[in-house]
């Protein structure tokens, strides 16, 4: 089954050689160089990943983004000509998974877009291979069960994304237990963490914003300053 992939980047040279790198790992590939054409593409086509440029004539992939989130949870990969943590933590607010800055290596981009393909179809995968042996917790109203990737607050849904999912199981497995930034990062990207790496505080964010989090006081997911974040029991 053919893995169906959305690329917009209003630079039409950049578009053609991320569709060139990509055609050739054997996705299919639907490019647009504007909004309004990938807005269009995404009513009528099951997508898989989706590559943003964040600057685009008509909008830009935030807008796109969001759009995405609203039905859809497959990765998110942003692109932007800015270096800014800003930009990089807006992305990952409203629901990227990734970013990378341009000018990059199409290999780069190839490589990151099969790490996310591989968590995702991990994640959607989980059933078929658990089987029937419940996996979940319940803390305190907040309901996450592995085995159907889901999580619940007071019998409400919480739409999570792959990523979302990954941080807050891993931080009920170890529901008292204080974990390092540099731990969650490294346990979920299964990449070697940085110094001033935002993304686990924006993943953080976003979820907390998704649980209704108060910022002061939150219920669930609490801070450890200059160490990292726990689940109290």
């Amino acid at each position: 089954m053919s893995i169906h992939i959305l690329v917009v980047d209003d630079e039409k040279e950049l578009a053609d050689v991320l569709e060139l790198y990509l055609t050739s790992d054997g996705y299919t590939v639907h490019k647009f160089y504007t909004a309004r054409d990938a807005l269009e593409c995404m009513e009528h086509t099951d997508l898989d990943l989706a590559i943003l440029d964040i600057m685009l004539p008509d909008g830009d992939g935030f807008q796109i983004c969001k759009k995405i989130r609203e039905t859809s949870y497959y990765p998110i990969i942003m692109l932007t000509a800015k270096s800014s943590d800003r930009d990089k933590i807006m992305g990952l607010t409203i629901g990227a998974d990734d970013y990378i800055t341009k000018p990059f290596n199409p290999l780069e981009v190839t490589a990151r877009v099969k790490t996310q393909l591989r968590r995702y179809m991990h994640y959607n995968n989980s059933v078929s291979r658990q089987g029937n042996s419940a996996q979940e917790y319940d803390i305190r109203g907040l309901l996450i069960n592995k085995d159907h990737h889901k999580c619940f607050l007071f019998g409400n849904e919480i739409p999570l994304t792959p990523i979302e999912f990954s941080i807050l199981w891993y931080l009920c497995e170890r529901q008292g237990i204080v974990v390092p930034s540099e731990e969650l990062f490294e346990a979920v990207w299964g990449e070697k963490f940085f110094q001033n790496n935002n993304t686990v505080m924006a993943h953080i964010g976003r979820i907390r914003e998704k649980l209704q989090e108060p910022a002061k006081n939150p219920r669930f997911i609490k801070t450890v300053w200059g160490v990292g974040y726990t689940i109290e029991k």
